[in-house]
């Protein structure tokens, strides 16, 4: 994460310079750059925290869609079966109408009039068959009836469900966008060399961090292969290097942080959940000096950004809005703990990491614009 702030430390020169043009520079601010770093940090975490929130949303409302799509097609099935036992009954009124206007005698004085007892019989038999087949079809009809009407509200329970999901990512999406629109306020009124000083404070808790973490032995002595699945997930992620971060993207021109993650498993054959504190919750947890490449790494107390261990002690991952995918360091952020999407999987008996680019770790950042972040529809039709 060296280079996170590249890009916006282009940007502050260049606002700078037309403020020059303008007027006299603003006065230094008092702020220190480690608070202002903090408080830059914590607007994107804010900022991650409702991205992750808006993917839960869509995955539940394409969940809901689904549930919504069966039930009717169940609903549709239902009322077909209702209509055609309601014309069997409406048939056999008919049929039982005029027989009556018609003069018909009841099964029991036809057998007391017939001069054939045997035959008799033989119709009051017929007669409790087509009692029964009568009764049969009233049973139905009633059935089909009640089956019908739970089906129906089943589906409004679902459309009003559907609704609560697209107020709530609606919401989320408000949330990032404002969020995000504070950092752009926050940056716009720094100076160059405020902003310079943010990217070298950065990059130096980060070497702090990582430093601490490795001299702690909490990471693996060496790497150890990973199952196929485990080298499917990292080269697939390996190959998402350089494209841009975008809250909400599963690929495949850019991702958000478990975009990337649960593509990276499902290109290798195995889904699991979208979102960061899914994959959390779900998956089954693996000690940090147990990892092994596409393990996932999950950070911050919320479990709210997730990135995919390579080994060597770093990550895939894609980082925040204004950002490329990118290596780094696996203590790039406050580390939570990790998962493993695979843990009945077998290692390979050889493995070779794939060959990253120079670049992997330091790819240019690029500008970030909440006016045009995508919409609701748009992510979700990816």
């Amino acid at each position: 994460m060296t280079n996170r702030l590249q890009r916006l430390v282009r940007l502050g020169c260049l606002a700078a310079v037309v403020v020059a043009a303008a007027g006299p520079p603003p006065a230094a601010r008092a702020e220190p750059v480690g608070e202002l770093l903090t408080r830059l940090q914590g607007l994107y975490q804010q900022a991650e925290e409702a991205a992750e929130a808006y993917n839960a949303a869509e995955a539940a409302l394409k969940a809901r869609q689904a549930e919504q799509e069966r039930l009717g097609s169940a609903l549709g099935r239902a009322r077909s079966s209702l209509d055609a036992e309601r014309a069997t009954a409406g048939r056999l009124a008919r049929e039982q109408y005029q027989g009556v206007r018609a003069g018909g005698l009841s099964p029991y004085l036809r057998m007391l009039l017939s001069g054939d007892p045997q035959q008799a019989l033989d119709q009051r038999r017929l007669a409790a068959r087509e009692g029964a087949r009568r009764a049969g079809v009233v049973a139905r009809l009633e059935r089909d009836r009640k089956q019908a009407g739970a089906l129906a509200d089943a589906a409004r329970k679902a459309l009003d469900a559907q609704q609560t999901l697209a107020a709530r990512q609606k919401e989320a999406q408000k949330q990032v966008t404002g969020r995000l629109k504070e950092v752009e306020r926050l940056l716009a009124g720094l100076t160059p060399a405020e902003i310079a000083g943010l990217g070298a404070r950065e990059a130096a808790v980060t070497a702090g961090a990582q430093r601490q973490l490795v001299d702690s032995g909490r990471l693996p002595a060496r790497t150890t292969p990973p199952t196929a699945a485990g080298d499917a997930a990292l080269r697939y992620a390996a190959a998402q290097l350089g494209k841009p971060y975008v809250w909400g993207a599963e690929g495949p021109a850019s991702f958000d942080c478990s975009g990337l993650t649960s593509q990276a498993w499902e290109h290798a054959g195995r889904s699991i959940p979208r979102t960061s504190q899914e994959q959390w919750a779900r998956l089954p947890r693996v000690p940090l000096d147990r990892l092994r490449p596409g393990d996932l790494v999950v950070y911050f107390p919320k479990a709210t950004h997730v990135a995919l261990y390579i080994g060597d002690g770093k990550v895939i991952q894609a980082p925040r809005p204004g950002a490329r995918v990118k290596v780094s360091p696996i203590a790039a952020n406050p580390l939570l703990g990790a998962v493993r999407p695979d843990p009945d999987g077998t290692p390979l008996a050889r493995f070779t990491p794939p060959t990253l680019p120079e670049e992997a770790a330091t790819g240019d950042d690029t500008g970030y614009d909440a006016e045009t972040e995508p919409s609701a529809s748009a992510t979700s039709a990816r």
